[in-house]
C-alpha cells in the first residue's frame, strides 16, 4: 500500500510524479532542485544558495510526512559540475549528524531540470 505525500511548503511537481510516497515505513522522496515555493523562482545566486533551497524543500517535504533528516537512510545528490561538490557537501552537511548521516552517492551529470546545478533525492524509514 503506497500513500501520496504533498505540501506547498515545497515547489509543486512538474510532471506525472509526487513529492514523496510512503510504501510502508519507507518515505520516497523525489528529486528536489532550488526552486522557491512562494514564489516559483530558481534560487541560484550561489550554489550555496542553491543547496540551502534544496535541502529547506527535502525538509519540508520530511516535516509534512512527520518524519526529518535525522530519518533519511540514504541520499541522492546529482551535480552539473563535480567541482562545485565541496561547497555542495558544506550545505549539505549542515543537515545532518556526522555519527548517523545516511548512506550517499554524489553523481555528476550532463544536465538537470530546469538547467540547475544540484538535485537531491532521499529515502527515509520512520
Amino acid at each position: 500500500m503506497k500513500k501520496i505525500i504533498q505540501t506547498d511548503k515545497a515547489p509543486a511537481p512538474i510532471g506525472p510524479y509526487n513529492q514523496a510516497v510512503w510504501a510502508g515505513n519507507t518515505l520516497y522522496v523525489s528529486g528536489q532542485i532550488a526552486l522557491d515555493p512562494a514564489t516559483g523562482k530558481l534560487i541560484d545566486e550561489s550554489i550555496e544558495a542553491e543547496t540551502e533551497q534544496v535541502m529547506q524543500n527535502l525538509s519540508a517535504v520530511l516535516r509534512e510526512a512527520g518524519l526529518g533528516f535525522g530519518d533519511v537512510v540514504k541520499a541522492s545528490i546529482f551535480v552539473k559540475d563535480m567541482h562545485q561538490f565541496a561547497r555542495i557537501n558544506a550545505v549539505y552537511g549542515n543537515f545532518f549528524d556526522a555519527d548517523t548521516a545516511p548512506a550517499r552517492e554524489t553523481v555528476e551529470v550532463a544536465n538537470l531540470p530546469k538547467f540547475v546545478n544540484v538535485e537531491i533525492s532521499v529515502i527515509a524509514v520512520k
